[in-house]
């Protein structure tokens, strides 16, 4: 479907982003505003600014009113940005419903991998390697059992179904700290994401952070190269590195094949990244998410590339190859 108009549903530095792609394509773009942020520098980097009905956070999360804001100030498109609404699958059907492209996956994919233990299945699925953990969402006797079952000197870790960021995360070394971390970790996801629904893992002690950049359309979907996430701190994201070093060519087409396959069994479109850990002592790498969105770092492929991938992004959505890749 051609795309002319797009509303960007987000604020700040990703608003100005989407809105300089997008006018650099030639489209007309619209940004919204909460009523505490009529002085923020995104209301006018588009063409026109509309007032939300409301103030904060939740004046971004309301797809009522997002959608009738689209209706009315007659875009065909929504970009939703990073954050905010642009991992939901409700508001990708929204869209779908008002005859507005939603600048983003499928709701199919949206769904497949918002659910982390439902992404862990999936990839297995996909003959893509994973650490050793629980079938989905567990309770506190699973997760037990779980740890009980790993060989001596072994940790774990849980973590929320839903959401990222580092929160609902907790590192487990010894049985009797089992029950007080499902219960922190469940509290801390509830608080951040509405979802208590918590997982376990193999803690993998000496790994590196590397994901994969992706990007489909119904032809099929393609690696855009790599990045190293590995310096974190409380596993939030400090440095990024495009590409990853020190990786054999080897274990980067490993990856990369890791990432298309798992990407393509969910007939992904536009962008998204997935996440692996890779052994440091080896060359061995096991499946951790998958991020299906722009990512905040997502300027540091671009460095490297020289592809944007915001303006790749809105070309994928319209169905239309990108010039960099005719």
């Amino acid at each position: 479907m051609p795309i002319t108009h797009i509303l960007i549903a987000n604020r700040g530095e990703i608003a100005i982003r989407i809105a300089r792609a997008a006018g650099e394509l030639g489209l007309r773009t619209t940004v919204v505003f909460a009523a505490d942020d009529s002085a923020c520098l995104h209301v006018r980097a588009a063409d026109h600014a509309i007032a939300l009905t409301g103030s904060g956070p939740s004046a971004y999360l309301d797809i009522g009113g997002l959608i009738g804001v689209a209706k009315a100030a007659e875009c065909d498109a929504i970009h939703p940005g990073y954050g905010f609404l642009s991992e939901s699958a409700a508001f990708a059907r929204a869209c779908a419903a008002a005859s507005l492209t939603f600048i983003g996956p499928p709701p199919e994919a949206l769904d497949a991998f918002g659910d982390k233990a439902r992404a862990r299945a999936l990839a297995m699925r996909a003959g893509v390697p994973v650490l050793a953990g629980t079938t989905g969402p567990a309770n506190l006797k699973q997760v037990e059992t779980f740890f009980a079952s790993l060989r001596a000197g072994d940790a774990m870790i849980i973590k929320a179904v839903n959401g990222g960021g580092g929160r609902g995360v907790r590192i487990v070394r010894d049985a009797a700290e089992v029950a007080g971390a499902v219960a922190a970790a469940g509290r801390e996801a509830l608080a951040a994401f509405g979802d208590d629904r918590v997982y376990a893992e193999r803690l993998m002690e000496r790994a590196r952070h590397i994901e994969v950049q992706v990007a489909g359309d119904k032809k099929g979907v393609l690696a855009l190269g790599d990045r190293d996430c590995s310096v974190q701190r409380r596993h939030q994201k400090i440095l990024e590195i495009a590409p990853a070093p020190n990786v054999s060519d080897a274990l980067r087409a490993r990856l990369a094949g890791a990432a298309v396959n798992l990407a393509a069994s969910v007939r992904y479109r536009t962008l998204g990244t997935i996440e692996f850990l890779v052994d440091a002592d080896s060359e061995d790498f096991f499946f951790i998410e998958a991020n299906p969105r722009l990512q905040v770092e997502h300027t540091v492929t671009e460095a490297v590339t020289g592809v944007d991938l915001v303006q790749t992004q809105i070309r994928l959505a319209a169905s239309t190859p990108s010039r960099r890749w005719a």
